[in-house]
């Protein structure tokens, strides 16, 4: 889980232009509400994990799970590849 999230933040990181000194940016910040990802970056984000983790994220799964931090993000992957 631990390499999964370092992952996840790392790709946030680089793909969202978020500074490595950010003492804001953390695995549990939320994403939306701090202005780090905007709708379109969450449909990239999306895009991203589906194809680098070989999962599809359904509308149910946007609905039942909460994906606002790097944290929840990782969690919902791990839940979602133990299936």
């Amino acid at each position: 889980m631990q390499d999964l999230l370092q992952e996840l933040e790392s790709h946030i990181r680089n793909r969202y232009e978020i500074e490595e000194d950010d003492d804001e940016f953390t695995p549990d910040v939320h994403l939306f509400d701090y202005g780090y990802i905007d709708s379109i970056g969450a449909t990239a984000l999306i895009a991203h994990i589906e194809k680098t983790y070989g999962m599809a994220i359904t509308n149910q799964d946007l609905m039942l799970y909460p994906l606002n931090t790097v944290r929840e993000i990782a969690q919902f992957i791990d839940k979602k590849r133990a299936r």
